[in-house]
């Protein structure tokens, strides 16, 4: 495995992460908070990019991926905690919104067209592309990580170094919560880009990517996914603070409902006509990545579990479904995903953060099973709610634990019942350490 390897692998991780969601939530964090920039943008990288990394270490020091983490808490609870990471973000909401975005941010931009026959030819195109990508999984690093990265980033570049030339650096005052906790706000905005969650499926990527440029062991791994992750992590860091400052600095002589309309904006501003185009090929290439990562993942891990069929089998099923999904409108994908991906987000970011501190401290069942039981409380209750119930006493009752308001109010209960399980473990002689083998 050579230097070259990681360093493509890397390309290929960020653009897996960088999708459409991920390319409109800076601009917003930096029109909003304005002169709290700073703090903002420190908080929103935390839960951006900081999460997702541990993410991605957590699957390549497990044993068998996702599935041996769950199987911490318990056998069954493993494998479909797994299905339906794999489903909600894969089949379900990720390869479907990505088309979506990419037809809606992207296509319309380049083409004024309506209606559900432009949808249906662009996605026919679009999935295309992305099952012709997905077919051969040993060649996605050499196709995202040499090609479609650096043409993202090249795009990407252009619209960025114009901005710096162009706007002045004058930042308008704080609004909403950055007046008073900016980087607070800015966590939580990281936090909802979920791709802690997502990292859960890219990890496989990686570490199946490495083992196809000849990683052998275990160390090996692990190493070459550190490194990806950490080429990964500094591209995100780069880009994310340079689309916030584009949207701290833009001219404030119209109102913006969304970091989409900040940067068609900004792009019509500096390139002219030129500018929607621009923005629509960022979008569809920031899109098509992450679809492509998606489609390989959900095939690979199927292809593990099932192998009585082939992967290139899984290819065609995701890409058909996701195709299928992605012609019911954006709107209505997101409100059918939204309570499943509210409820997995809490479980899946305590079960990373165990996983990792159990290779340092140790850790036993009690631990996984209090901890876990503890977030799947919190993250019932916020389902309930989204899905319109009226929990007036429970919410008077949750209130009163920290960061409640800002929707992660499972942070401190989880915590105390990590620490009380570990004790418990601790007691029973259960604790045990991971390590690399």
């Amino acid at each position: 495995m050579t230097k070259k390897t990681v360093l493509f692998s890397g390309l290929m991780l960020f653009s897996l992460f960088f999708g459409a969601g991920n390319l409109i939530f800076p601009p917003l964090l930096g029109l909003q908070s304005g002169e709290s920039f700073g703090p903002a943008i420190t908080g929103f990288l935390i839960t951006g990019v900081l999460l997702p990394f541990m993410a991605v270490m957590a699957i390549s020091l497990s044993e068998n991926g996702l599935v041996s983490i769950g199987n911490r808490v318990h056998r069954v609870f493993g494998l479909v905690f797994a299905i339906i990471i794999y489903m909600s973000i894969g089949a379900l909401y990720g390869i479907p919104r990505a088309s979506n975005v990419a037809y809606e941010l992207g296509f319309k931009q380049i083409m004024v067209v309506e209606g559900w026959l432009a949808l249906l030819v662009f996605s026919l195109l679009f999935f295309g592309v992305t099952y012709f990508i997905s077919l051969n999984p040993k060649k996605i690093v050499d196709r995202i990580g040499q090609l479609l990265t650096p043409l993202l980033l090249l795009v990407l570049g252009v619209l960025v170094v114009q901005a710096f030339i162009k706007f002045e650096n004058i930042a308008s005052p704080a609004v909403g919560d950055y007046v008073t906790t900016p980087f607070v706000k800015g966590f939580v905005e990281g936090y909802f880009t979920m791709d802690a969650v997502a990292a859960l499926a890219f990890g496989i990527v990686v570490i199946n990517a490495l083992k196809d440029k000849g990683a052998k062991s275990k160390l090996d791994l692990v190493k070459g996914t550190f490194g990806a992750g950490v080429i990964a992590g500094v591209g995100l860091v780069i880009v994310y603070i340079s689309l916030g400052w584009i949207g701290r600095v833009i001219p404030k002589e119209t109102d913006f409902a969304n970091g989409a309309e900040v940067l068609t904006v900004a792009s019509g501003i500096l390139f002219a006509r030129g500018g929607g185009l621009l923005f629509g090929v960022i979008v569809i290439l920031a899109c098509l990545t992450t679809c492509v990562g998606l489609i390989t993942a959900c095939a690979r891990f199927f292809n593990e579990i099932l192998p009585r069929f082939h992967y290139r089998f899984y290819v065609a099923v995701f890409t058909l479904v996701g195709l299928l999904v992605s012609n019911l409108g954006l709107n209505l994908i997101l409100s059918l995903a939204t309570p499943l991906l509210v409820f997995i987000y809490p479980i899946a970011i305590v079960l990373v953060i165990l996983s990792l501190l159990q290779h340092f401290v140790g850790g036993g069942k009690m631990m996984y099973r209090l901890t876990v039981s503890v977030a799947s409380i919190f993250a019932l209750y916020d389902v309930l709610v989204n899905l319109g119930f009226q929990l007036q006493r429970s919410t008077e009752l949750l209130e009163i634990i920290p960061f409640f308001e800002y929707g992660l109010g499972w942070v401190l209960p989880a915590f105390v019942a990590a620490l009380v399980g570990y004790v418990v473990d601790k007691g029973s002689g259960q604790v045990q350490k991971l390590t690399i083998n």
